[in-house]
């Protein structure tokens, strides 16, 4: 198991957008072998002494955040994935995005503790 995860800054106008862009690129990840996408929408942030998921993304008033992360089979399938989405004519942007991608943070995981998976 592989984890690529996400924190985005959204404003709060655009979750149907938001909703409908996540849908669509679930669609093609999933064409590209990952098992699972959770797309999370703020309910309870709070805001932190020193850091926190608004501060970590400078989020502006008027946007929540998404907390996102996907499970790959593993890293090699990742990134095989990877170098083919670059070529795939489906990724490539069409009108507005529904959020500042230079705002968003985006990691991979080796998962070291799971529970509830088999």
């Amino acid at each position: 198991m592989y984890i690529v995860g996400f924190v985005i800054p959204v404003p709060e106008d655009n979750k149907d957008a938001y909703r409908r862009w996540a849908d669509n690129g679930a669609t093609l990840f999933k064409d590209y072998g990952c098992l699972e996408i959770v797309e999370s929408w703020e309910d309870n942030v709070p805001d932190g002494t020193q850091t926190d998921f608004r501060r970590a993304v400078d989020a502006r008033a008027g946007e929540k955040i998404v907390f996102t992360w996907q499970v790959w089979p593993d890293k090699a399938t990742l990134d095989r994935a990877e170098a083919k989405m670059h070529d795939d004519p489906r990724f490539e942007v069409h009108g507005a995005i529904p959020f500042d991608p230079k705002r968003l943070i985006y990691g991979c995981f080796t998962p070291i503790h799971t529970m509830g998976r088999g």
